[in-house]
């Protein structure tokens, strides 16, 4: 269940995120206060990561950690950052139990047994970006605990399945910071101004067009691509179609969320499992995609349905405007 009442409140451009934030709780009896708190700690963390990153190459803090997470990835000095950050603020913020992020193999708690809630996060998507200053993000997804508070949060709290979700979002940070986010009634983005410290309510009501011409997937690997998507690309360039990838799910996602499209991510020979977390890529993305009015597949099932039995487990993903994804989905099924 959501914490909010099912009325949408409307709420004028210009509006803060913390009175907006306000407004809904106060739509909703049966709101107490935690999920908005903690909507407020996420934001926080995303004031403090901007500012490391606009600053980052006169800091030196581009560049590899020299180590790997648990996926084999070189962590970037920016990605151990930002997990310190949000980390931090969540665990201040006192409304956290638990947070699952991609830097850490196990559930991280955050000595606050008491609290509702638990999280799990990609501190930093698109860490290949970083060091030639192009867009990158964060993705959040929160859920109600189902294990007793006062005891520790327990890895069954995380694996409830994506319709679950009582919020997820993401913040993009590029040529504006963006946070953008649902709580089960629509999405809304909030574009932070660094001179006044706040975010404010920029794209209300997001919602994106049902069909598009734009299509983003890294090319190179299209060999590698099940048939399916092979023959959706191919028809997708003989239909002159827009390619565009930038390399971080957050920005290619969100062009696609404002301006309809598709972003595909699946399979290969190399990763069948697919390569993306399904806890805090996929998940998240999808319920907030679906919110806007769009979609979100592995392929040959909608992603929130999609069965989850691990932390870390990957995932093909197909999302954006609902008639391209509909169209990969049944071209696949055809040709299983």
């Amino acid at each position: 269940m959501n914490a909010y009442s099912e009325d949408v409140v409307a709420v004028p451009v210009g509006t803060t995120l913390d009175r907006f934030i306000k407004r809904q709780q106060q739509a909703s009896p049966a709101a107490t206060g935690e999920l908005s708190q903690l909507l407020r700690d996420i934001a926080l963390a995303a004031k403090i990561v901007q500012r490391e990153i606009s600053r980052a190459g006169l800091l030196a803090v581009t560049g590899s950690f020299g180590t790997e997470n648990q996926h084999g990835e070189a962590q970037q000095k920016l990605d151990v950052i930002a997990h310190i950050r949000f980390l931090r603020a969540l665990r201040n913020g006192g409304e956290v139990a638990a947070v699952v992020s991609e830097e850490e193999d196990q559930v991280i708690h955050t000595g606050n047994p008491g609290s509702k809630y638990v999280v799990a996060i990609d501190p930093l998507d698109g860490s290949s970006n970083i060091d030639v200053n192009v867009s990158i993000g964060t993705i959040f997804s929160i859920y109600r605990r189902q294990s007793q508070p006062g005891t520790p949060a327990v890895e069954a709290d995380f694996l409830q399945g994506g319709l679950q979700q009582v919020a997820a979002g993401y913040v993009l940070y590029g040529t504006s910071t963006l946070l953008v986010y649902t709580t089960g009634q629509g999405v809304n983005g909030f574009t932070y101004n660094s001179s006044l410290g706040e975010f404010f309510l920029s794209h209300p009501t997001l919602t994106t067009p049902v069909d598009g011409r734009i299509y983003s997937c890294n090319e190179g690997n299209i060999v590698d691509y099940p048939l399916a998507i092979q023959q959706f690309i191919t028809a997708c360039q003989q239909a002159r179609f827009t390619a565009r990838y930038i390399g971080a799910l957050i920005a290619d996602v969100h062009r696609n969320l404002l301006k309809g499209g598709i972003y595909l991510y699946p399979a290969t020979q190399a990763a069948p499992a697919g390569k993306l977390r399904l806890l805090y890529e996929g998940f998240p993305m999808a319920f907030l995609i679906e919110q806007a009015g769009g979609s979100a597949t592995d392929g040959q099932q909608r992603l929130l349905t999609k069965p989850i039995s691990t932390l870390h487990q990957r995932t093909p993903l197909i999302i954006g405007s609902t008639q391209l994804v509909d169209l990969v989905t049944q071209q696949n099924k055809l040709l299983l």
